[in-house]
């Protein structure tokens, strides 16, 4: 029973934001590492952004008929699968630093497949492609800060990798409203030169380096992260017991992936996989693939409705970061999860009354009021409490598995949504949103 309480109580502090105790000056090196880092995330949220503002040109341009965007839309969620089984294994074997470079690689190849795309084929490869870019950018983003980061402000910190996502939802779909989805695809590449660029700069996971046995060059990378004058000598401890500890469970447990079913890690694995399911399953990737789409549909501007939605997140990401470690995980989920439920009600209303000819005049701004809510609600709790949460509860030994399995349930959940969509919207345009809206009242 005391096995079972002590494997149960870091999960419930770390969601409560309990763990602020601890200290760390945040050095020029932190900031540096962290803003590299995050270059990863931008390119993800450009990614998942894309196919919203740059629809009615590609059906235009490459005769695609719903079925063919479709799959256009929801291919990235397929690659983010294939990538998700791998993140966790590429991440221990290579290296944070390594994982994230390989994200960019594959970003450039995506990109550039669908810039010069003439087909449906080359379109979706390229899409493929960044999907599982995106999935080993979701994974060792989060991962690498939290390592690498004091634990009092740790989770604020993680917290930089979504604010970063967001910002390149937003960019996409301003510059998209603007630019021919060619050039779009182009413009997206940029900050994976800055990242290549300056990845060879930062240091590696101190946590990592012990994992992999380099001893001697932890502590030199953990005191470079915490500055000269700064004594690390009880952290760079704490991280070689922690070690120790791994390496004898290790021992007693073996090396095997199916270590993370154990029934002593249930309850971070249940709670790791349904907030991450529950995340993607209240429609969040409908909304954000085809959300110029949704507007049009309701008799409101597309372009006005995109524009808000992408400036509209900004500042309630910016305040994640702020409020992540003051009023800890629990309260910003249920506040996410609430205005997200609302929202979700509020385009269910406004379709049903444009089906039924009752009140047409206000339908319209009813379905922007909703996705307004539902862009200033998503991105402070459910759009990255998931990964800060996933980064803290599962113990390290089961990590790279326990991870990997989390994206896959992300995926896949995004996969479900994203793919019926666009048919749940020619079924039943309504009944779609309240769907959406009873899974977030679990």
């Amino acid at each position: 029973m005391a096995e079972e309480n002590s494997d149960k109580l870091p999960l419930l502090h770390s969601i409560d934001g309990g763990d602020r105790g601890g200290g760390g000056e945040i050095t020029n090196v932190l900031i540096f590492s962290i803003l590299i880092a995050v270059c990863t995330s931008f390119v993800g949220g450009s990614t998942y952004a894309y196919s919203a503002p740059v629809q009615s040109a590609i059906i235009s341009d490459l005769g695609l008929s719903t079925a063919d965007y479709s799959l256009f839309g929801s291919i990235l969620t397929i690659g983010g699968l294939f990538g998700s089984i791998l993140c966790g294994k590429i991440t221990d074997y290579v290296g944070r630093k390594a994982t994230m470079g390989i994200a960019n690689i594959l970003y450039f190849v995506g990109w550039l497949l669908i810039a010069f795309s003439q087909g449906a084929w080359s379109l979706d490869s390229g899409r493929l492609i960044l999907g599982f870019a995106t999935s080993l950018g979701d994974y060792v983003v989060p991962v690498y800060i939290a390592e690498i980061s004091p634990k009092n402000i740790r989770g604020g910190l993680v917290f930089m990798s979504q604010l970063m996502f967001f910002s390149g939802i937003a960019s996409v779909l301003l510059v998209g409203l603007v630019t021919r989805w060619r050039m779009l695809a182009l413009i997206a590449m940029l900050p994976c030169v800055i990242q290549l660029l300056g990845i060879f700069s930062i240091p590696e996971s101190p946590r990592w380096l012990v994992n992999v046995g380099r001893v001697d060059d932890y502590e030199t990378t953990l005191q470079w992260l915490r500055g000269k004058n700064m004594d690390i000598s009880q952290e760079a401890a704490d991280i070689r017991c922690l070690q120790d500890y791994i390496d004898g469970v290790e021992n007693i447990e073996g090396d095997s992936f199916f270590n993370v079913f154990r029934l002593k890690y249930a309850y971070a694995l249940t709670v790791g996989l349904g907030i991450m399911a529950l995340s993607s399953l209240g429609g969040t990737t409908g909304i954000l693939y085809y959300g110029t789409a949704i507007f049009e549909s309701a008799g409101f501007s597309g372009t006005i409705g995109t524009m808000t939605m992408a400036l509209i997140q900004l500042p309630p990401s910016a305040l994640g970061v702020v409020m992540m470690d003051k009023f800890g995980r629990w309260p910003l989920l249920m506040y996410s999860a609430g205005g997200m439920c609302l929202a979700c009600l509020s385009l269910a209303l406004s379709f049903l009354l444009k089906e039924h000819g009752w009140l047409t005049f206000y339908s319209p701004y009813l379905a922007f009021i909703g996705i307004s809510i539902f862009s200033a609600s998503y991105p402070i709790g459910m759009g990255g409490i998931p990964y800060v949460i996933m980064s803290e509860i599962f113990p390290i030994n089961i990590k790279g598995a326990a991870g990997s399995l989390a994206i896959v349930v992300s995926y896949l959940s995004d996969l479900i949504v994203s793919y019926s969509f666009n048919f749940m919207m020619g079924w039943s345009a309504s009944g779609k949103q309240f769907i959406f809206e009873h899974d977030h009242e679990y």
